[in-house]
């Protein structure tokens, strides 16, 4: 069964490998004993499933071998660290489809380039009032 991110793009779960590690911080003996966190591998520069534009934007994402690595250990069940992993990677392809919009270059008015310039000239007037006068 195919892993639906959007209308046009769907991964097979046989592009994705998993690796269950220990996991770390605190938990007590269930941490030293059993392996529940996950690292979810998945080699985005080499699926058939993304379209060239999502996986140029998946770029920063990437190992040098073009392999987008996450590391699900929020729970204490492989189960629930698995399903976490997937969708941490969903949202991020889902993330990569959307095309972002170019900003576009504006100039300031007139009116605001003139406030400013008032602005700057009154301040500079209140910091001159705190001086000492000059003796001639």
């Amino acid at each position: 069964m195919l892993i639906r991110i959007n209308n046009r793009v769907s991964i097979d779960p046989a592009e994705l490998s998993e690796n269950f590690i220990r996991s770390s911080g605190p938990g007590g003996q269930n941490v030293n004993k059993v392996s529940t966190a996950v690292q979810l591998r998945f080699d985005a520069r080499r699926s058939p499933s993304l379209p060239d534009d999502v996986r140029t934007r998946l770029e920063k994402h990437m190992t040098l071998d073009g392999i987008i690595v996450i590391t699900a250990q929020r729970f204490r069940s492989q189960d629930r660290n698995r399903q976490d992993a997937q969708d941490r990677l969903v949202a991020l392809i889902e993330a990569a489809c959307v095309v972002p919009i170019r900003r576009r270059k504006t100039r300031p008015t007139l009116g605001s380039r003139l406030r400013r310039m008032d602005a700057k000239s009154h301040r500079g007037d209140i910091k001159s009032g705190r001086s000492k006068p000059k003796d001639d």
